[in-house]
């Protein structure tokens, strides 16, 4: 055996081994239900994730929206009596409270987000290479294939060629005696 089919003997068992750790990650990971997933979120994460799906919703600013224009509207007409009056710095205080934390709660969800989008895409690199490989295996294949018929091909040739020869040899001596 030469250099170059020992090593591509050597590659081709690599391979194989990775495309067998591939599916057996793809059985494990098939096995594990979104269900699961969430019932391991601590406390915290499903917090975060409920106020950012809260606050990144249009039910919220639509309901801040009315809350601040309300606000604005009594302190401004003082039908009640001026809590805030203009520059309304009660009503910044609690825009700025809320800010405040509301940020971090985005942000841990958006660092889980992120997380998980990782995984994704690490997961897609797995099946883009174990495409691959098997799309490499099933070239391999073909090209094996072709060699086999391209060995048929010879040996019907080589049969067909000494068979005319053959009736070559045996038409000579009969167009002799003619």
């Amino acid at each position: 055996m030469t250099n170059v089919e020992e090593v591509k003997k050597g590659l081709w068992e690599t391979e194989r081994k990775l495309l067998h750790h591939l599916r057996s990650i793809r059985r494990r990971d098939r096995s594990i239900k979104p269900a699961d997933i969430e019932n391991q979120l601590t406390r915290g994460q499903r917090i975060a994730d409920t106020v950012a799906a809260t606050m990144g919703s249009w039910s919220f600013i639509i309901i801040q929206s009315t809350i601040l224009f309300v606000w604005i509207i009594l302190n401004v007409t003082a039908y009640v009596r001026q809590w805030d009056p203009y520059p309304f710095i009660l009503l910044n205080l609690a825009l700025s409270f809320q800010a405040a934390y509301a940020a971090p709660f985005i942000m841990m969800s958006q660092n889980r987000q992120q997380d998980i989008d990782r995984r994704e895409a690490e997961n897609d690199y797995r099946i883009n290479i174990k495409a691959e490989l098997e799309i490499e295996l099933l070239h391999e294949k073909i090209e094996l294939l072709h060699q086999k018929i391209d060995q048929m091909r010879e040996k019907e040739v080589v049969t067909l060629t000494e068979a005319v020869e053959e009736l070559a040899t045996q038409k000579q001596p009969t167009e002799k005696s003619d």
